[in-house]
């Protein structure tokens, strides 16, 4: 049995170290609590806000951000997806990197975010370039498929994880409040499709402008059913998944091996 903490928040744009005192105060209370994951949302030190990028953004060995999360990792004795921070590469270019620490407080994956979203006003390509891989953190607990955000809408990374061995597939995002209905159902299809547990964390509050995010993040079963969840509030939504249901389906339902090789359409 495998236990996952996932935080839900508000970002304050641009004060990281508010932004760390509100995680470690919803942390507080699970301080004695054994967890196996804990989940942070996208940019969660930041805010997510594409012109204040190049402001926040950090460099791996210079990084409060990871410094803040490999605490995490060590205090908890628990891995740590660390949602996403703003890196710049020494080449300048800036990426959304989703870091990945043990309970040892050791990097174990980073992933950088290989969908953009620039439409609607967002500049995010303006802002950040896109990673060029997919990422599987290899844990103590499993093989797991990393994704932030807009990747949730791109099916085909979520299969390779699939196909790849993951055994849980996460999405860590800043949801728009406007898209809701996208947000549930994007993510439990993810599930469904790969017959994977899904853990999908977003933000939540707002913005700035009257710009809110979502919340209602989930913890879904390979069939795609709500193990957890929350609302728009700030809070730790605690769940406990158990990977041998999701082989006992993959066994009896031959869903991912049915599937053909190629789809190909007649010319």
């Amino acid at each position: 049995m495998i236990k996952i903490l996932i935080v839900q928040m508000q970002s304050i744009l641009g004060e990281k170290e508010e932004n760390f005192k509100k995680i470690l105060n919803l942390l507080s209370d699970y301080k004695n609590t054994k967890s196996d994951l804990i989940i942070l949302p996208e940019l969660f030190a930041t805010g997510w806000y594409c012109d204040i990028y190049e402001k926040v953004a950090e460099t791996e060995d210079n990084s409060p951000t990871m410094d803040f999360i490999r605490n995490i990792a060590v205090e908890h004795n628990s891995n740590v997806i660390g949602g996403s921070f703003v890196r710049r590469e020494s080449d300048g270019k800036i990426k959304n990197t989703c870091p990945v620490f043990d309970r040892n407080g050791n990097l174990i994956a980073k992933y950088d975010k290989m969908h953009l979203y620039s439409y609607l006003g967002d500049t995010e390509n303006l802002n950040s370039v896109a990673g060029e891989k997919p990422v599987i953190a290899s844990t103590d607990i499993g093989k797991i498929g990393l994704t932030i955000c807009y990747d949730i809408r791109f099916p085909e990374i979520y299969r390779c994880y699939a196909y790849g061995g993951a055994d849980l597939l996460v999405n860590v995002a800043a949801w728009p409040k406007s898209r809701k209905v996208h947000w549930e159902t994007l993510t439990r299809a993810r599930a469904i499709e790969n017959q994977s547990f899904m853990v999908a964390v977003s933000q939540t509050g707002e913005i700035q402008n009257g710009v809110y995010n979502l919340g209602h993040s989930a913890v879904y079963g390979p069939l795609g059913e709500v193990i957890a969840s929350s609302q728009d509030e700030e809070t730790v939504v605690s769940a406990v998944i158990d990977f041998s249901e999701m082989k006992k389906l993959r066994e009896n339902v031959k869903t991912l091996s049915d599937r053909h090789e190629k789809y190909l359409l007649e010319e």
